[in-house]
């Protein structure tokens, strides 16, 4: 995708809106309902926005829904892109680029993941720390300039700030906040077994199938990140039991309270 590619969708959605949102949000499998809590909404659909992909995934309304939470401008993407889905890594990551040249400084990732960590129950929301990326890299290719530096660092790609926040609001809402490491790795099939153990041995707590190439792009352009995850799942040894898509989105329904309650009062203090 081309800075001018990137460009002409900045601009077309510049023109729909009246202000410049403080903080974009992504929403993942089953977090749609956040986006009903925006307040004077202005609702842009993928299909009308040049050069954007569509969701195709069942829980992924496909809107880009600007207005106003806890009085902050907000943009948000009721549902992102995937790899999986046959798209590239440029358009996957496409709106993070657009947020990035709009100016917005702060990116709210959130995600349905599977749970690793045994310590886990289905339904917990996960802070999360860090990242391991069995995905292919979205910064690989030609780097133009106009986005960002050659090699950034991803030492610190999910702000120790904002999480000192996450954290401190959880613990006003008597939420409990897990924290720990997320994995990608491209999909669309579940972990194996074998796999969900070799990542028990690297130390991650929850894997998923997004997030991290969206994170690794708005890191390159200059944006802070904020990561959660709700656990869908968690990975039993000893169980048979098959997972599936249905599954994960009725699991996140029970806990998108809470997440929604999470989100807006975090928003309040950034």
């Amino acid at each position: 995708m081309t800075y001018e590619q990137i460009s002409e969708a900045k601009a077309f959605i510049e023109s729909k809106i009246s202000q410049t949102p403080e903080i974009a949000i992504v929403l993942g499998s089953g977090l749609s309902p956040l986006a009903t809590e925006i307040e004077d909404q202005i609702i842009i659909a993928y299909k009308d926005i040049p050069h954007f992909p569509v969701s195709t995934v069942k829980g992924h309304a496909g809107n880009l829904i600007f207005g106003r939470l806890n009085n902050k401008n907000v943009i948000c993407m009721q549902g992102r892109f995937h790899f999986y889905e046959g798209y590239r890594m440029d358009e996957v990551t496409i709106a993070q680029r657009v947020f990035s040249l709009m100016g917005i400084k702060t990116l709210i990732v959130t995600n349905a993941a599977g749970g690793v960590n045994k310590n886990f129950s289905v339904g917990d929301i996960m802070l999360i720390t860090d990242h391991i990326n069995f995905m292919p890299n979205p910064l690989i290719g030609r780097n133009d300039e106009r986005f960002g530096k050659r090699f950034p660092s991803m030492n610190e790609a999910y702000d120790k700030d904002l999480r000192n926040k996450a954290i401190a609001t959880a613990k006003e809402l008597n939420i409990t906040l897990q924290q720990g490491v997320y994995a990608a790795g491209t999909g669309p099939s579940f972990e194996t077994p074998a796999e969900y153990m070799m990542y028990r041995t690297l130390g991650v707590s929850a894997v998923g199938m997004s997030t991290v190439p969206e994170v690794i792009v708005a890191v390159h352009g200059g944006m802070k990140v904020l990561g959660l995850s709700v656990i869908s799942n968690v990975f039993d040894e000893n169980s048979n039991e098959e997972q599936t898509h249905k599954e994960v989105l009725e699991n996140v329904d029970a806990a998108t309270r809470k997440m929604v309650c999470l989100v807006k009062n975090i928003i309040a203090k950034i």
